[in-house]
């Protein structure tokens, strides 16, 4: 049984520092092995990869672009025509998965369109999400590269978003079915979506490819007050040979809090957290 490996989500940890060169010098010196990033794309990749390397940080996950932000946009991928936008973002994010060793992609779905019903669009945006899928796996499949599907949770962070439920997300990548494409599974959004997080949790995780969390419902760390038992849910993955990495993707409470001060063991060797 393989203890958990955390990451540090870069785009939530340290807000205090300006820039993602200055995140993952504070990862490291927080005793991080490795780093997520939601959108890297404002800096050059070059310079990325060697303020990770001078940090001894390894990156483990970016999302595709998010598209046109002013205009609403939060990922294409289910996004009627904007297939080809979709396309281009893809080709951008392998770049930059190239260049950073990354070898994840969040292949983010996108929003229902402003003013379009759900249910009534729900058909068309599958068969736009597959098609880009099945185009996205192939481009990936070439770099050795995985993609993920993340579902959002629609009853606070999105109500637009079109990917918001595990099973949604399962059912698709059965369709699908390619095997560099896998399941991001955010605990934070499960929880608020489903719940019956030990369940799924049994359930989905042979396709999970990467694990979020934040305490519900504030988003904070996992040791902030809330709903969530993260001990027994770190513990769970642990159990269900889960051997991937845990991002740490939560508001922080303090300037630059550092996981390692709250993640700790008893002698039996169980999960203990303290804030």
């Amino acid at each position: 049984m393989a203890p958990l490996r955390f990451s540090a989500n870069l785009s939530w940890l340290f807000p205090e520092l300006p820039g993602l060169p200055a995140r993952l010098r504070a990862a490291g010196s927080s005793g991080f092995e490795a780093v997520e990033v939601a959108w890297p794309y404002a800096e050059p990749p070059e310079a990325l990869a060697r303020a990770a390397r001078e940090a001894g940080l390894r990156l483990v996950l970016i999302n595709t672009p998010p598209g046109d932000q002013e205009k609403g946009e939060m990922g294409l991928g289910a996004v009627p025509g904007r297939q080809a936008a979709f396309r281009e973002g893809l080709e951008q994010a392998v770049r930059y998965a190239k260049a950073l060793g990354c070898p994840r992609i969040h292949l983010m779905a996108g929003r229902v369109p402003q003013g379009a019903d759900r249910i009534a669009v729900k058909a068309e945006m599958e068969i736009v999400f597959l098609e880009n899928l099945r185009h996205a796996a192939g481009v990936l499949a070439e770099e050795d590269l995985v993609g993920l599907l993340e579902p959002i949770n629609t009853r606070i962070t999105d109500p637009q978003y079109f990917l918001d439920t595990p099973q949604q997300a399962a059912a698709i990548l059965q369709k699908v079915g390619r095997p560099n494409l896998q399941l991001q599974m955010d605990i934070f959004h499960w929880q608020i979506m489903d719940g019956n997080l030990t369940g799924n949790i049994q359930e989905f995780l042979p396709i999970v490819g990467h694990v979020q969390v934040a305490q519900v419902p504030g988003r904070g760390e996992p040791s902030s007050p809330g709903e969530l038992n993260f001990p027994y849910l770190f513990q769970l993955l642990e159990d269900e040979g889960y051997k991937g990495f845990v991002g740490c993707e939560y508001q922080p409470r303090g300037e630059g809090w550092p996981w390692g001060r709250e993640l700790w063991r008893d002698d039996r060797g169980c999960f203990l957290l303290v804030g």
